[in-house]
């Protein structure tokens, strides 16, 4: 049974099929016009909702701003949401302006319920789902700049983990004292950067050569892997230095190259093209109409050039719930746990 009333989350095109994104999709130019394979009802952070038997999070922009809406989840996430401010395209999300939304929400609670009853159900009574990081990185190597040092990797993640930390104090101040992290997943295997990476074909260090000549760039995967182990850190130490508080760490990428390294376990067919786009592998852009899409989207791990599909969004979705089919992927402990834990 659980103890949660409403998740609340915050992220990037993690979360977001473009609902939720101001002007979209004029702002994505050669992303895709459909990044989710089916309804936002079919991404993790939804399907992990429905697990808790939570609504689905209501996205921010179609919520009216009464209390009776927002004691119910509200979606923050927006598609193309960095965790830095992004200087080439302004008008994406930021993770503080996400923040900043999320203040508000708590305000007009406390103005709405009194401030220790809103405070209450805050802290009792929620959960923070927060998916950063992807499109960050997404955006670094789509600029050709991923052949920075090695030591500019670590630079890039401290500082992105330090503000997605700065994040969880802020809300942990706000009476928040249930949190999901989800670690970025495997972008150096994604068919945006398979297909026009030149290393993409040589060395598997970080990547997996499944046997259908998939070979993941290690230069763009160790940026990821750095990030994520940064971020597991931080989950640790926060879980000793917040009072009351339970963070989680969830492993996207080790699900997913478990998934891409053993696919017919998984009655995948396909883990180097992407099911709807265009281009070598359907991986140069992104999916501009359904119509394009394969004829079997549960058959392939990516939906588009970035996007895995539903099949493995359910998979990692099960997963993280419980702990199967790929064990130990969110520590210290599956978000069932969590979700039935008391304060």
């Amino acid at each position: 049974m659980s103890n949660m009333k409403a998740m609340y989350v915050m992220g990037d095109s993690t979360v977001d099929c473009g609902e939720n994104t101001l002007f979209f999709p004029f702002l994505l130019n050669n992303l895709s016009l459909h990044p989710c394979d089916g309804p936002a009802s079919s991404i993790l952070p939804y399907l992990l909702a429905k697990k808790i038997g939570l609504p689905y999070p209501i996205p921010f922009y179609s919520q009216n701003g009464s209390a009776e809406v927002l004691l119910r989840g509200v979606n923050l996430g927006s598609t193309g949401a960095t965790i830095m401010s992004n200087p080439v395209n302004p008008v994406l999300q930021s993770l503080n302006q996400q923040l900043r939304q999320a203040f508000e929400i708590f305000q007009l609670l406390q103005l709405e319920l009194g401030q220790d009853i809103a405070n209450d159900f805050i802290e009792s009574s929620t959960v923070f789902y927060l998916s950063f990081g992807k499109d960050d990185y997404i955006d670094l190597f789509r600029s050709n700049s991923a052949n920075s040092p090695r030591s500019d990797a670590e630079t890039l993640s401290r500082i992105l983990v330090d503000q997605i930390t700065n994040a969880i104090e802020y809300l942990y101040g706000s009476s928040v004292r249930k949190f999901v992290l989800m670690g970025i997943l495997p972008l150096g295997c994604v068919p945006r950067f398979v297909h026009s990476t030149n290393d993409s074909k040589s060395g598997s260090q970080s990547g997996g050569d499944n046997g259908d000549g998939v070979v993941c760039a290690p230069e763009i995967n160790n940026f990821v892997l750095e990030y994520n182990a940064f971020l597991e850190q931080r989950v640790v130490r926060l879980n000793m230095e917040l009072a009351g508080a339970q963070l989680i760490f969830c492993d996207v990428y080790r699900a997913m190259m478990e998934i891409i390294n053993n696919p017919d376990t998984y009655g995948i067919e396909n883990v180097k093209n992407a099911c709807c786009g265009t281009g070598e592998g359907n991986g140069i852009r992104g999916c501009m109409s359904i119509n394009m899409a394969c004829e079997d989207p549960s058959t392939y791990v990516w939906w588009d050039l970035f996007n895995p599909g539903h099949l493995v969004s359910s998979l990692i979705a099960d997963s993280a719930w419980s702990g199967q089919p790929l064990p130990d992927i969110c520590r210290p402990s599956p978000i069932q746990k969590l979700a039935s834990s008391s304060m």
